[in-house]
């Protein structure tokens, strides 16, 4: 048995893992990165099964291309098939709006909706000799871990968070001989995150006692609906705008992949939805509005910007990584954004909150200790050296695109 990585070994974004065995080839995750110009993976070789561990484009953007080329099943959970299938149509217009070439068309999306088979978490499937399990990752809604078994035992991560959150419970480890680990936030840790949610909600307060409004960008993907489970502590005016209402509805429809249903549900009705110019227009006179883009690359939230940038009383507070080339990592860095071309200094507040849905680098360590493995591949990181300096008593691995290795 070898796995070759195809993508996100050495970086992250893009990740695709190839595992062979007896001659038969498998892929896990399959996705590009939305980089300006975008990241892709190497190609994919024709492989019969896919199995995908969540839905956001750095794992799932490819997924079209390879039904369309080579017709694959892909194996998911539905809380993750039916948030791939909106974010796959939603690739295809910001590709388009922003002049790169689109890898795959409405064609290869209908393929994908037909090859999409549900796993359920726990749910065990056979493939050939191999027996693969699913397993909860935390990080999302749906998100799972995959458990490879033969004669020993692989532990396929995808992103997790070990830590329970309002939106879901953290990933549990998988006794395992070999684990291969993404290591996003190697070298890094989050802060505490009870001190975290305080700072977060008392900043919003402080804006809104002063007479600012708050702009809060949130990926629509998970980040929305925890956002708007911490904000429902507080009798906050809430308006939402952008994709994340859309993902609302999916993950209500999966109240299973949910820590508690009940809260989200409530924290969705106490919420105004924008379904109009007119809605938005009622919004800027509220008190905080939550929407998508995240980065700040399109969508609804930079027409508000534009609409407070000028008010120091106000504030923009993004709520997840910004990206190298993004918008968000613009303004974060030098306190201006590109407003349709127009380089344009912002006079508001802004603040950063590390709302990250990754494990970082100490509960990494914890993770693989509790998994216990015989071997570990750092994968899916930009300073995977970093963890790989702190393991001890296990073999590391730390391979390169392209390159395989031998289990």
């Amino acid at each position: 048995m070898r796995i070759q990585f195809l993508g996100g070994a050495s970086r992250v974004g893009s990740l695709g893992m190839l595992l062979e065995h007896d001659h038969d080839l498998l892929l896990f995750d399959y996705g590009y990165l939305p980089s300006k110009p975008p990241t892709y993976p190497m190609k994919a070789p024709p492989v019969r099964t896919c199995y995908l561990s969540h839905a956001h484009i750095d794992h799932s953007g490819m997924i079209p291309w390879l039904c369309g080329r080579h017709d694959t099943n892909v194996f998911a959970t539905m809380p993750t098939i039916a948030t791939s299938d909106l974010l796959h149509n939603d690739s295809i217009k910001v590709l388009n709006l922003e002049g790169y070439p689109q890898p795959f068309d409405e064609e290869d999306l209908e393929t994908t909706r037909r090859n999409f088979m549900e796993m359920r978490l726990g749910e065990t499937r056979k493939e050939g000799d191999l027996e693969i399990t699913s397993h909860s990752a935390g990080h999302i809604p749906g998100a799972c871990m995959y458990e490879i078994v033969d004669r020993e035992v692989i532990l396929f991560s995808g992103d997790i968070h070990t830590l329970n959150t309002e939106l879901v419970w953290g990933a549990k480890p998988v006794k395992c001989d070999t684990l291969v680990l993404e290591s996003t936030y190697a070298g890094r840790r989050h802060p505490d995150r009870l001190k975290l949610d305080h700072e977060f909600l008392k900043k919003v307060e402080v804006t809104l006692d002063r007479g600012g409004k708050v702009i809060i960008p949130a990926f629509a993907v998970g980040r929305t609906q925890e956002i708007l489970l911490i904000l429902r502590r507080k009798k906050f005016e809430i308006w939402l705008d952008g994709m994340g209402k859309r993902v609302n509805r999916i993950y209500l429809d999966f109240p299973e992949a949910l820590r508690n249903a009940a809260k989200l549900r409530n924290a969705v009705k106490d919420a105004k939805r924008v379904r109009s110019q007119r809605g938005r227009e009622r919004a800027l006179k509220g008190e905080i509005i939550v929407s998508t883009s995240g980065m700040l690359d399109g969508g609804p939230v930079l027409r508000y910007i534009n609409r407070i940038k000028d008010d120091p009383k106000s504030g923009i507070f993004l709520t997840g990584y910004q990206v190298d080339g993004t918008n968000g990592r613009r303004l974060r860095d030098t306190g201006s954004l590109d407003m349709s071309g127009v380089n344009v200094k912002v006079e508001c507040e802004v603040s950063f909150f590390d709302f990250s849905a990754h494990a970082d680098h100490d509960d990494l360590l914890r993770f693989i200790n509790d998994c216990d493995p015989e071997r570990v591949i750092l994968c899916h990181g930009d300073n995977r050296d970093l963890l790989a300096n702190d393991i001890e008593g296990r073999d590391v691995l730390m391979p390169m695109e392209g390159k395989w290795v031998e289990l």
